[in-house]
């Protein structure tokens, strides 16, 4: 009798062991970098397991058939894969970095860290294009963001309740003095710059560095890529106008270049508003970086060039018959900036910025060399 329990729990103790089935793999973020502390669970069981700091995780379960598999992790948006528990072996899970997430803020020994922990990596390139009533204009895209106050007729950026000036921008590390393009009342503006030549657009959350001092409201980082990923072509069509870009590499090196050009001619005909248009508004617009590794250093150079042209009548209660508002302006920015490590925690950065508004308009705008080390 004894040896016949024996054998029944040996047979069950088979059977169990039999119906484990192994689920392993790794997680990554897009760059193949790995992901510690991930959660990867099967959906509605206990059955799960977190990654460990090479990214990988290894779990056991007795599920059997097509099951729901559940990776997350805190700042990234979670995955969820549908397959047999048999093919789930060896898995590779690249996370999508959540761009709307806040950065942590951190806190130690009774200080607020203000530095670059405090902002939030707002929008990527594509996220700008693809926001509703952005209309492709980074600025239009952050109006959309809380904390910021939307102006119709204005366009700029206002935040919690501060005027437009006091929302400093910057491009890599330089401020730019005239970030949007000229209009007239009652049209709201645009952002002058493309945001596909910059690595993402880094808004302030509420702190900043004592570098950007000027800004009372707010700062707007716009970074241009620091080594662009492949060679690539970009082609955008819009009803009112379209775009070109191009990015080529070389050895240590790399150019981008960026074309745009809308006329509203198109729009007005088919919508057409209050204001008598002479000349719809029409602009043309081009970018380029150049980037160059200098030993440590990265030597890079952007330039843009804008040109609006319209002309219209506005109503007025003064004048029966209206107010005639024309302007053919052209402007052009250009920095250069160079960012290099001195080692033992130093770090080296000198830039310089020309913007030019009109043929007899010029401003320099020279930023002195910062050697910046961190306060432990």
């Amino acid at each position: 009798m004894n040896k016949l329990i024996i054998r029944i729990i040996l047979f069950v103790c088979s059977q169990l062991a039999v119906a484990q089935t192994t689920i392993s793999g790794v997680v990554t973020d897009k760059a193949g970098q790995p992901i510690m502390g991930a959660n990867i669970y099967l959906e509605g069981t206990y059955d799960g397991a977190s990654s460990d700091m090479e990214g990988r995780f290894s779990f056991e379960t007795n599920k059997s058939g097509l099951q729901l598999l559940q990776v997350s992790y805190v700042s990234y948006e979670p995955i969820s894969m549908s397959a047999d528990v048999s093919q789930m072996q060896d898995l590779e899970v690249a996370l999508t970095e959540d761009v709307n997430s806040l950065e942590t803020v951190v806190i130690s020994a009774g200080s607020f860290s203000a530095g670059d922990n405090s902002k939030i990596s707002v929008l990527k390139p594509l996220d700008v294009v693809t926001t509703a009533s952005a209309l492709g204009d980074f600025v239009g895209a952050l109006q959309t963001l809380p904390g910021t106050t939307t102006v119709a007729e204005d366009g700029r950026l206002f935040v919690r309740g501060g005027e437009a000036g006091e929302t400093q921008i910057f491009i890599d590390g330089i401020r730019v003095f005239t970030p949007y393009t000229p209009t007239t009342n009652n049209a709201p503006t645009r952002g002058r710059y493309s945001p596909f030549l910059f690595d993402g657009i880094t808004f302030s959350t509420g702190g900043y560095s004592a570098e950007f001092g000027q800004a009372l409201s707010s700062v707007l980082l716009l970074n241009t890529i620091d080594e662009p990923v492949q060679e690539k072509t970009d082609i955008s069509i819009m009803s009112v106008g379209l775009g070109l870009g191009n990015t080529q590499k070389w050895d240590k090196g790399s150019v981008s270049v960026n074309a745009n050009y809308i006329n509203l001619a198109p729009y007005l005909a088919i919508y057409p508003d209050r204001n008598d248009w002479d000349k719809p508004f029409e602009t043309a617009s081009g970018e380029t970086v150049v980037r160059q590794q200098l030993g440590k250093g990265l030597l890079k150079f952007y330039a843009a060039f804008d040109h609006s042209d319209f002309a219209l009548t506005q109503e007025d209660i003064n004048f029966p018959e209206g107010v005639y508002f024309g302007l053919n302006n052209n402007n052009f920015y250009t920095n250069a900036s160079y960012r290099t490590d001195l080692g033992n925690k130093w770090n080296l950065f000198a830039g310089v910025a020309i913007p030019t508004r009109g043929p007899r308009s010029t401003l320099i705008s020279l930023k002195s060399m910062i050697l910046k080390i961190p306060v432990t």
